[in-house]
């Protein structure tokens, strides 16, 4: 091929060799540049099957325009030859980088983040490259890493940008399930197994990469295929750190989490990655390390006494197997770690963080390598009448060994008790002095009355699906709790919360302001100083346009409980109400630690990047949203709301048949609901159904939502924006002049 001219290219030289052909330099002699031209060998030409994977290839990469992938200029045909037209690269491939160790954590964490980048750009267009390996990327001379070879890739026909024009033979034609695709030593658990896979098989190739670049050695090794499949199976491999003792210890649970074998706890998007790496560079770019020729001398600080041990507290199992004691599992789960918290030198974890691991058979030890946790507490219980058997059991994460354990055979009305005894009993088995106001802290109970406590638990459990029938019940059942104890605070904060929401959300009638400004004194009265009182005080100022009012007093409640139910849902509201996009994309990460079961508080955050026009982010995102929602519909199927969110979902990822069913499911459950109708709404702007969309949204404003600033600044109703009918309704100085009363 040296010295030949095809069509305007002429060959200079030979570049490399690989699977699906040869690669040279060559002079695009019309454009006067420098290219590199990808060949398939003539014996491959000829193979149907292999020229749709050639083409397939050029068109997948071609689709991506991103800084970190190799640019495609074209694939074209000369006689019998068939070709691809990249941009030239100037370096070496990774692999080549890496071949004679570990890379400096400083380019570890800078590869990093620029390949994580560049799978969020491939992924949000529905492409998964499924053959990542340090030979597929290409560090340039100036540090940029480049993914190559989008040969294997498996793209979505939903997703992909139509502009592509993928024809249907190349998606459906060229893979079968069963067949393992992709690179032995780099292949996700799904793929060895050949089962259908999706974007998460990327990240496990990636975090095969990472500690590759870490450590120097392969986490899957053997001498035989046999001996690296079973590895990628059902092995895990030696932390980082014990090869190379300068990494800092972060860096161990990001790999893991990024290895984890069941894909459900995987990371479960390359954004969430690309954040974990960020924020480590972040943290080690601080005032205690120093950065020389790309590498970060980490500074191991001692631990700090506040913190001298930390604990996850799983998900108790219910033992009843009665779905209605679901509330009162995760209620006193909740509480225990609650508990723990108020121990100064216990570190918990929060429950959005602990949330993968609940119903699932893992080990401690196996909790512990990921989230990095000293002890694990595990536990079951069982309601059998007015009985309560609670068994809880504190487990050395390291040794897998436990530490204490204590069965506790009760009535009802011991519940708070039970905590109170086994956060003692925790700090007593790890040698920690509790001071006397930790005991008096741990001492203290929300309520005297454990059938207003129940009442609570059932009444939050409703009050977080936002629908009107829902809210409803919640506040019958706060309602029935305060009476029981009128001392009962929290319950307080709860009953104007509820007021609160349902005057923003469908009744804007001043009986509900009165009612939380008198909810509002009653917990005040009770002398209890409670976060949850300010969140409820906040929750007021939101629904009348007092965003700034609202902001303060929301953060304040989070600096002093951090998992306040639905606290952050609440301030991401406001934020974005505010105007104050970008803030809320800051705090993303925040937001989602904290959710726990409060899926409302993804909303702010979907809105907030629509809004700004991060295109890309928030099609990472909604798969992040999509697994918490469909997580939510095995739990209660009956939740109208969470059907409608993930409509919307479905419908921005163009799942429109997924979608419609959703939406009629939801109509089914709430037909009448103004928040389902709104949300509909929205799902049907995503359709590309604007009248129907608009009649839908008549029908809620018309039911009782009337938030023209929320409607306005809604991006998923941007398409209505120019209807007659929207502008009269919503024009856009009602914005600016809108206080959210009527």
């Amino acid at each position: 091929m040296l010295g030949k001219t095809l069509s305007h290219y002429k060959i200079v030289s030979q570049l490399g060799e690989g699977g699906m052909g040869v690669v040279y330099e060559a002079e695009d002699t019309n454009l006067g540049r420098h290219v590199a031209l990808k060949f398939l060998t003539p014996a491959m030409a000829t193979d149907e099957n292999l020229l749709q994977r050639f083409q397939r290839e050029a068109r997948a990469a071609s689709a991506l325009n991103h800084p970190n992938i190799c640019t495609i200029h074209g694939i074209e045909q000369f006689e019998d030859q068939h070709f691809i037209v990249m941009e030239l690269l100037d370096g070496e491939s990774l692999a080549d980088r890496i071949c004679t160790g570990a890379l400096p954590i400083g380019s570890v964490l800078a590869f990093g983040i620029q390949i994580a980048d560049a799978l969020e750009s491939a992924h949000s267009k529905g492409i998964v490259h499924r053959d990542l390996k340090p030979a597929n990327i290409f560090v340039t001379s100036r540090g940029q890493a480049k993914i190559l070879d989008f040969g294997l890739a498996k793209i979505d026909q939903h997703k992909v940008n139509a502009a592509s024009n993928l024809p249907t033979a190349v998606l459906d034609g060229l893979t079968s399930p069963g067949v393992a695709m992709g690179t032995m030593s780099y292949m996700s658990p799904e793929q060895a197994r050949g089962e259908v896979i999706d974007s998460r098989t990327d990240l496990f190739s990636f975090g095969t990469i990472l500690y590759q670049m870490a450590t120097g050695a392969m986490p899957f090794k053997g001498d035989t295929s046999a001996v690296v499949f079973d590895a990628i199976l059902n092995r895990s491999p030696l932390p980082a750190t014990q090869f190379n003792s300068s990494l800092p210890d972060e860096i161990d649970r990001i790999i893991a989490q990024a290895l984890e074998k069941d894909r459900d706890l995987r990371y479960q998007t390359s954004t969430d990655l690309k954040t974990a790496l960020k924020r480590l560079k972040r943290d080690l770019e601080s005032g205690r390390h120093s950065v020389e020729n790309g590498a970060i001398h980490v500074s191991r600080m001692p631990s700090s006494p506040t913190h001298e041990h930390s604990i996850a507290v799983l998900y108790f199992e219910n033992l009843s197997g009665m779905k209605e004691d679901e509330y009162l599992r995760d209620g006193i789960t909740e509480d225990i770690t609650t508990e723990l918290s108020k121990i100064r030198r216990l570190k918990t974890f929060s429950r959005a963080v602990v949330m993968p691991y609940r119903d699932k058979q893992v080990t401690a030890g196996r909790v512990g390598t990921e989230l990095r946790a000293s002890y694990v507490l595990t536990g079951s219980l069982r309601r059998a009448g007015n009985r309560l058997r609670i068994n809880a059991q504190l487990v050395d994460a390291a040794t897998d060994f436990p530490v204490w354990s204590e069965r506790y055979d009760r009535e009802m009305e011991d519940v708070f008790a039970v905590q109170d005894d086994i956060a003692s009993r925790i700090a007593a088995a790890l040698r920690i002095t509790l001071s006397p106001q930790e005991q008096e802290a741990l001492a203290a109970k929300p309520t005297e009355n454990l059938h207003a406590y129940d009442l609570y638990l059932r009444g939050r459990n409703f009050a977080r699906r936002v629908g009107r029938q829902d809210m409803q019940f919640a506040l019958q059942m706060y309602e029935n709790a305060v009476s029981l104890d009128p001392a009962f605070a929290v319950a307080h904060a709860a009953v104007a919360n509820v007021c609160a929401q349902f005057y923003y959300y469908f009744e804007r009638k001043q009986e509900w302001i009165d009612r939380v400004n008198a909810a509002t004194k009653r917990a005040i009265a009770t002398g209890r100083d409670e976060p949850e009182i300010r969140c409820a005080e906040a929750w007021l100022d939101f629904a009348q346009g007092r965003y700034e009012e609202a902001i303060a007093k929301c953060r304040s409640a989070l600096v002093r409980d951090p998992d306040i139910d639905g606290g952050y849902n609440l301030l991401g509201r406001a934020l974005f109400e505010a105007g104050r996009y970008q803030e809320v994309v800051d705090m993303m990460e925040d937001i989602l630690a904290h959710a726990g079961e409060n899926y409302n508080n993804t909303i702010p955050i979907h809105n907030a990047l629509g809004a700004m026009g991060k295109t890309e982010a928030l099609k990472n995102y909604t798969y992040r949203e999509i697994a918490l929602y469909e997580a939510q519909l095995k739990k209660t199927p009956e939740d109208a709301r969470v059907r409608v969110l993930l409509a919307g979902n479905y419908a921005y990822q163009g799942r429109f048949d997924d979608a419609q069913r959703e939406i009629d499911l939801a109509m089914v459950l709430r037909p009448d609901d103004t928040m389902i109708l709104y949300n509909i709404a929205c799902t049907l702007c995503e359709m590309d159904k604007p009248k129907e969309a608009m009649n839908t949204l008549k029908k809620a404003w018309d039911a009782g939502y009337r938030n023209p600033a929320w409607i306005r600044q809604d991006p998923d109703l941007e398409k209505l924006h120019g209807n007659a009918e929207f502008e009269q309704l919503f024009p856009p100085q009602q914005l600016a002049a809108s206080d959210g009363s009527e």
